[in-house]
């Protein structure tokens, strides 16, 4: 009731005066009300006044128990100090006590172990000098435990003393050992029998002692057995780049004979392994002073097998110890180059993506390994390229080779090539080009096999320099003009004729090119996968791409040219038709079914034989030739009548629907919207010249400036003469057109003789253009388009009431080059 008045709410209680018979009653309740609120807000009130009184009285309670407690931590806090007092007095002597028992303790255990300390480095001296070397072993184990108890009493002067023998001892145990070993590979393990056990017990003394003594130790040895093939290798005899086989052959043969007696030594040592490591760096070095010192260029046979025999030496030796043994997909890599993939399945592009994933795992781990220890095996060292690298200053020689045979393999292939594709190809690609792949794939899986450094990169370099002599081979098929006094003389001058098997060829070219900008796209990517990382970068083919891609434009440019000869004869008939003297507007011209007859066997063929983009490249090329050369092939026509400029702008329609054809034509629709719009104003401006043409003299300056804005003076001049004007009457025509004036003044010569034209009509029909000086009047740009489209139509004429004739009798036809009019 919040929003209702009083006097609303005694209304709604009280409507009529019968009702006022309640008042008392409701007046007596409400009283009653009014004095039940006042006894509940009394009650409140007295109810709120003792609340206050009682918090009162307990916040005192309170205080006085917080003072309490406080009274009572204070005294917990000052026993808990006499209690503690209380405590150190009585554990003070029991403190004293335990460190001297500390101490006591410490002091027995130092003496027992030096006692024990003594007698071992006693004992090990009478076992160093007997020579037990398994016992020595056990003792010197020892010994090293107690000394490294005495660390803390280096300055004592017995346990200097000590330590002083204990050094001395073992470099006696030292002097024995080495002894013992340097009577190993004489032969005399054959005589005594316990030589080697003798030995294997010494290396348990070598283990025992300094890491460095093991270190130095196996390099005496391995330096001791490689001795003797220094110096047969070394020899004039075996010192030949033929020879390197018997190199490997040889540390081969001493690594099975001797493998019983090595086994003396501890596995852990790996004694094998830093010896076929020492073998390898030795080799290096002689191999690489044999190959400096040749006087002439190493035969690449020889040296071919010589490096084929150290490669399969270093996978020898990376299968045996497990360290650093390459993964080889080369030949997957290479496989995948130049193969028609354009329909992969989708295992295909997992496996293919897998095996990326696994290569970048592959490579993080090895990353990570990098850090390991190079002397153990599968830590890391690789074998492959120990000795193989030093090959590699040297190999420019079979780069040569390698090149003069690519380039070879190419001019035969050129020379074989037929410049045809079989039936039934899907491809339509040369052979002489997936011919040349194919070879190049051979010579990178040779190359490959060898190395992967800087020879493969200069032989990729060969692959750019014979791939683009391919290109040079591709565009010097290419249809030429031409050239030379009689081609100059007959008008032929640059011209290119091509025949149906030259245009074939062409296409073929382009497919060709465009095979290969591809494959040796797939080539670059499968190099730079296989090559050494430092030169992965420098991979590129984007030269070798662009060559391709510059014979691919000039054969559609070419394709183009030759279409345009074609055309030559049918341009020439086109200005030698009698347009000024046409009495009546009829079918298309001959030189029209001409186009057509040319356009007709040529686009079918290029469009089962092109790509839908090179297609669309020639289709665009063609508008852009075709529209303009018609139109400036009207100005070579001579006088041209009203009737003849209503069938020529026939003959324009006609031509502008067989190049809308075309994409249909060629079974390529893909891009035919733009083709389409690219025509349709190519060809607009032919149509609008006629329109000009068409136009009535008094208005024909208006008309120019509006349908073809861009135009010129001299262009101007030829319509002039085109509608058969005399000089006198072009002079003025021109100088007002000159002035930009729109006052152009109709002239009074008669027509030619021989050209049919309409009676000029009736002044007051003609409207009259004033001098925009005088009467301030300029004719808007819609009004003259508006008058030239009706011109164009040839209003009023008589050559249009024949056109007109014409149209109507063809809107029966069903076919024929008016009935595409009216359905276009």
């Amino acid at each position: 009731m919040d929003k209702m008045s009083t006097l609303e709410y005694i209304n709604q209680m009280f409507p009529t005066e019968a009702s006022l018979s309640g008042v008392e009653p409701l007046m007596q309740k409400i009283q009653s009300e009014i004095r039940r609120v006042d006894a509940g807000i009394l009650a409140a009130v007295r109810q709120q006044s003792n609340s206050g009184t009682k918090a009162k009285e307990d916040l005192a309670a309170a205080t006085h128990a917080v003072e309490e407690l406080t009274y009572k931590i204070r005294e917990i806090k000052t026993k808990a100090e006499q209690s503690e007092m209380m405590v150190q007095e009585i554990c003070r002597d029991i403190k004293k006590l335990d460190f001297a028992k500390k101490h006591i303790t410490s002091t027995i255990t130092a003496l027992h172990r030096l006692t024990m300390l003594v007698s071992a480095v006693e004992q090990l001296q009478f076992m160093a000098s007997k020579r037990q070397y398994k016992e020595a072993a056990a003792q010197l184990e020892a010994v090293n435990q107690l000394c490294s108890h005495f660390e803390a009493y280096r300055d004592i002067p017995k346990i200097t003393e000590l330590r002083e023998k204990f050094k001395s001892i073992k470099q006696i145990l030292k002097s024995h050992v080495f002894s013992d070993f340097s009577s190993l590979g004489t032969g005399k393990e054959s005589e005594e029998t316990n030589l080697l056990q003798h030995l294997s017990d010494a290396c348990l003394v070598v283990d025992a002692l300094e890491p460095s003594v093991r270190e130095e130790l196996v390099n005496n040895f391995c330096s001791r057995e490689l001795t003797s093939y220094e110096q047969i290798f070394e020899g004039a005899e075996l010192a030949k780049l033929d020879k390197t086989e018997r190199r490997y052959a040889w540390i081969k043969r001493r690594m099975r004979t001797n493998e019983e007696i090595w086994k003396i030594f501890p596995t852990s040592w790996l004694v094998p392994y830093r010896l076929c490591i020492q073998f390898c760096k030795k080799t290096r070095k002689q191999l690489e002073g044999i190959l400096d010192n040749m006087k002439e260029k190493p035969d690449v046979a020889t040296l071919l097998m010589a490096l084929q025999r150290t490669l399969e030496f270093e996978d020898e030796l990376a299968e045996k110890f497990g360290g650093g043994t390459q993964s080889r997909e080369i030949g997957n890599e290479i496989e995948e180059i130049g193969r028609q993939n354009n329909s992969q399945s989708a295992s295909d592009i997992r496996k293919k993506y897998e095996k990326k994933l696994a290569a970048h795992q592959g490579s993080e781990n090895e990353e990570k390994d990098g850090n390991k220890d190079l002397s153990a095996p599968g830590a890391g060292f690789n074998f492959h390229g120990i000795i193989s690298s030093c090959f590699e200053p040297h190999l420019i020689v079979y780069i040569e080779l390698e090149e003069k045979t690519l380039m070879e393999n190419l001019e035969k292939l050129v020379q074989e090539e037929t410049w045809d594709v079989e039936e039934g190809s899907q491809n339509n690609v040369l052979s002489s080009s997936m011919q040349l792949f194919l070879i190049i794939k051979r010579s990178l899986k040779r190359c490959s096999a060898l190395t992967k450094s800087q020879t493969l990169y200069n032989l990729f370099k060969v692959f750019q320099r014979v791939l683009k002599a391919y290109a040079t081979k591709l565009f010097g098929r290419l249809p030429k003009g031409g050239t030379g006094i009689v081609a100059a003389a007959t008008g032929m001058d640059g011209q290119i004729k091509t025949s149906d098997r030259d245009e074939r060829v062409i296409c073929y070219i382009v497919n060709s090119s465009e095979y290969c900008h591809k494959t040796s796209g797939e080539l670059a990517e499968s190099v730079s996968k296989i090559i050494d990382s430092q030169f992965a970068d420098r991979v590129d083919m984007s030269e070798v791409q662009d060559e391709f891609s510059a014979v691919i434009t000039k054969s559609l440019v070419t394709l183009v040219h030759g279409l345009e000869t074609k055309f030559d004869a049918e341009m020439a008939a086109m200005t030698r038709v009698p347009w000024g003297t046409l009495e009546s507007v009829g079918d298309q011209s001959g030189y029209v079914n001409g186009i057509n007859m040319i356009l007709s066997s040529s686009i079918p063929v290029l469009g089962s034989l092109l790509s839908p983009i090179y297609f669309q490249f020639f289709l665009d090329k063609l508008a852009s030739s075709v529209g303009p050369r018609f139109y400036m092939n009207i100005f070579k026509c001579k006088q041209i009548s009203e009737t003849g400029a209503q069938q020529m702008l026939l003959d324009t329609q006609a031509v502008k629907t067989i190049l809308l054809e075309i994409p249909s034509l060629g079974r390529q629709t893909s891009g035919a919207a733009g083709y389409s719009k690219f025509v349709s104003r190519e060809m607009s401006k032919a149509e609008a010249l006629l329109k000009v043409i068409l136009s009535p003299v008094d208005s024909v300056a208006d008309t120019y400036r509006a349908l073809l804005p861009e135009g010129t003076p001299m262009e101007f001049q030829r319509i002039l003469e085109l509608k058969g004007l005399k000089k006198s009457d072009q002079q003025s025509i021109l100088d007002d057109f000159n002035k930009g004036s729109p006052a152009i003044s109709r002239p009074s010569s008669a027509a030619p003789v021989g050209r049919s034209m309409a009676p000029a009509p009736p002044a007051s029909t003609v409207p009259a253009i004033s001098n925009p000086a005088s009467a301030g009047f300029i004719a808007s740009r819609e009004d003259v388009l508006t008058r030239a489209a009706a011109l164009g139509r040839g209003a009023a004429t008589t050559g249009f009431k024949r056109f007109l004739a014409l149209t109507e009798a063809a809107k029966d036809r069903k076919d024929g080059p008016f009935r595409k009019l009216f359905n276009a």
